[in-house]
């Protein structure tokens, strides 16, 4: 019977290891930004209170949209996904944090021109179901998150390119296919019957001869 070659294994190249290197880099620091970013303010403005009192909104990334910070979480275990999984199952892991950084960066964009969060405040503010916001104000943290997201997409498509050269963290604890040789035994000894008694038991010559 002829013995299965052994499937082969995929040695990292010296760009491959690069590649990981970068993906991890950008992946990480990706996703640190965009939760950095989704609890930092990111519009303003003005509610008008009773009595012509006017009283200064403002409202996060979070409270704006919780999408890119979901996104960057599912992200950033995508990335360390990439590395227990190997072939088509890296591939679909590896488009999905393509996607979480496409979707950050469509949900930030998106979240710039959304009053709606200001809007409910100002509405409890002057005890109505709808109000006005006025001097409406963005900051830079919506870009921010933008940038967390284009970094995340980037660590996607290193690694649906380099993914393959990539090591698996299961690959040091595979078994080889070739099974462990056995140990001979040693022959009884003559001078212990009972160790002649229980060789003769298990079918094998107490003398260590080999059979014919």
């Amino acid at each position: 019977m002829t013995a299965a070659a052994p499937t082969p294994r995929t040695t990292p190249t010296p760009g491959g290891r690069k590649s990981v290197a970068a993906a991890l880099a950008l992946g990480a620091l990706g996703a640190a930004l965009v939760l950095l970013a989704g609890g930092r303010t990111w519009s303003t403005g003005t509610a008008a209170a009773e009595r012509g009192i006017s009283m200064a909104q403002q409202a996060s990334g979070q409270e704006v949209t919780a999408l890119p910070d979901a996104l960057a979480v599912v992200g950033l275990a995508a990335l360390v996904a990439v590395f227990a999984v190997r072939g088509a199952g890296r591939r679909l892991v590896a488009g999905l944090l393509v996607m979480s950084g496409a979707g950050v960066v469509g949900a930030a964009i998106t979240g710039l021109s959304d009053t709606s969060a200001l809007e409910e405040k100002a509405a409890k503010v002057a005890g109505l179901t709808q109000a006005s916001i006025d001097d409406v104000g963005h900051t830079a943290w919506p870009w921010v998150a933008v940038a967390g997201g284009v970094l995340l997409l980037l660590a996607g498509l290193l690694a649906l390119r380099f993914g393959r050269q990539w090591p698996a963290m299961s690959g040091r604890y595979e078994r080889g296919d070739a099974p462990a040789p056995r140990r001979a035994k040693a022959p009884a000894d003559p001078d212990r019957p009972e160790e002649l008694w229980k060789a003769l038991d298990r079918g094998e010559d107490p003398t260590g001869a080999p059979g014919r």
